[in-house]
């Protein structure tokens, strides 16, 4: 109806996952560059969990787009099936005719399927969507379909995408060994109130509008509460923004607009996600095994770096260390990721870090008296700088690692500009927690950069509670991720 008004080829705002409106910010292109490289070069089950309308749908479609020619994806879109519907599922994705056949049959068949496949150099990953609404046993038959190996190799890898129900599922006692081959999870936050105004345009430019940002700050701002970040939610009410305005005959979206949008549509209040102490809040423990010693993505506040190969070297304070996979920093845009933005400039691929500008020492001693009488002062000695200081504290904190420390990720680079590392240090220090940040040194695609963790924790569910009581410009600037720090980083 207003498509003609606003200069569209196409309605912005659907609800219906659509991959040409995909929005990488927010976390969601990390996410997805992370889960191309788990799939391609790691193993283990992977869950992906997020809020109703937060783009999980969207996530797996970009996913099936994406995968390499040689990964036979297999998805599933109706995961209230039984044991038995799930193999004949799978069985007719493999076009492999096993109608009437007993489970023992189907097992074999598939099994000498996909053996085949991995001869030819293929692999099979299956993908279920709305993960959380699969009956136990039908989950458990999954878990017997991983299983399936040929030596050492793993023959099928799973995806879990579920809404938070389907971790508190996993946390029954009959599911352990599903949950325990768990090895990456990933979860998609809301997008901050920040980025919304960064979606909206996103959608509204890939739709075909070519004029200037239509959204007030307002009601940016009311979209932004209203919808709580979730992107179905935030589409809901900006489609009927955009009808109130044409109605109006008016080309700018103000509040008026969103409040009249908001009576038209009944939302309630979805279930704070820091809250929930059944989810790994933003991100979750992830271990490679031998490849990578432990693998724990960020999942970022905007537009970020996208995951990639990495290779690694030992660790110095002025050189890089061994590193696993991780998804992005903080985008500068926003002014709460800040903290990293105005921290973080990439420099020339291999180049050591070069020291911070000395800084003045907070107190002098007294200058000493020569024979003469007349008094000579010292040359004041150079502080060291914060991030020498935090790479040192690093190196000692993984020599004394325990099984099972955790620690929470804040964020990572790609690059080694050091003065603004140290700005970041300096706030932190300033906000009285630099004793609990830990930077490794990684190598990230050929380019040094580091790896910011918080704090060291017993475990798993203590580094969860840990997050909670982040500073809240952590909360907001980063989306933070369970990483399990590994001693093999340090060479001592």
């Amino acid at each position: 109806m207003y498509l003609e008004h606003f200069g569209l080829a196409e309605p912005p705002f659907k609800i219906t996952p659509v991959t040409e409106f995909f929005f990488s910010g927010g976390n969601r292109g990390e996410i997805l560059d992370a889960l191309i490289y788990a799939i391609t070069d790691g193993e283990g089950i992977v869950k992906i969990s997020g809020e109703v309308g937060s783009g999980k749908t969207m996530l797996c479609r970009m996913l099936l787009d994406r995968l390499p020619a040689n990964i036979k994806a297999i998805y599933l879109a109706n995961p209230s099936m039984s044991r038995d519907e799930l193999l004949y599922a799978i069985a007719d994705r493999l076009d492999l005719d096993l109608e009437g056949q007993r489970v023992n049959v189907i097992l074999q068949s598939l099994q000498n399927h996909l053996e085949a496949m991995y001869e030819r150099g293929e692999r099979c990953v299956v993908l279920v969507d709305e993960a959380h609404a699969m009956p136990l046993e039908t989950l458990e038959e999954l878990r017997l379909l991983y299983n399936l190996q040929v030596g050492k190799h793993k023959l099928i890898q799973l995806v879990l995408f579920g809404q938070p129900e389907l971790d508190e599922k996993l946390e029954q006692s009959n599911m352990r060994q599903l949950k325990d081959r768990i090895v990456h999870h990933f979860s998609i936050l809301p997008i901050s109130r920040k980025v919304v105004n960064d979606y909206l345009m996103f959608r509204m430019r890939a739709a075909g509008y070519k004029g200037p940002d239509i959204f007030s700050p307002a009601a940016v701002l009311h979209i932004g509460k209203a919808s709580q970040g979730l992107m179905r939610r935030v589409n809901i009410l900006a489609d009927k923004a955009l009808l109130a305005a044409f109605v109006e005959n008016t080309h700018n979206i103000e509040t008026r607009h969103v409040h009249a949008a908001i009576r038209d549509s009944e939302m309630t209040p979805s279930r704070n996600w820091f809250k929930r102490k059944s989810i790994a809040v933003a991100g979750g423990l992830t271990l490679f095994g031998a490849t990578l010693a432990g693998a724990g993505w960020f999942v970022g506040h905007e537009n970020t770096i996208p995951a990639v190969q990495i290779e690694t070297k030992p660790i110095s304070v002025a050189s890089p260390a061994s590193a696993m996979i991780a998804a992005a920093a903080p985008q500068p845009a926003s002014e709460a990721a800040a903290i990293v933005s105005t921290d973080v400039v990439p420099v020339a691929a291999g180049k050591a870090p070069e020291p911070a500008a000395p800084t003045k020492l907070a107190a002098r001693s007294p200058a000493p008296t020569s024979s003469a009488g007349s008094a000579s002062t010292p040359p004041e000695a150079p502080r060291t700088p914060l991030l020498q200081q935090r790479l040192a504290a690093t190196q000692t904190m993984l020599s004394t690692l325990s099984r099972g420390n955790v620690s929470i990720q804040l964020f990572y680079t790609d690059d080694i500009r050091p003065e603004r590392m140290e700005r970041f240090l300096g706030r932190a220090q300033r906000l009285g927690i630099l004793a609990e940040i830990y930077i490794i040194a990684i190598k990230l695609n050929g380019k040094d950069g580091y790896r910011v963790l918080y704090g060291r924790y017993a475990d798993s569910e203590a580094a969860r509670a840990g997050i909670l009581t982040l500073p809240q410009r952590y909360k907001e600037a980063f989306a933070p991720t369970l990483h399990m720090p590994d001693s093999s980083q340090n060479p001592s």
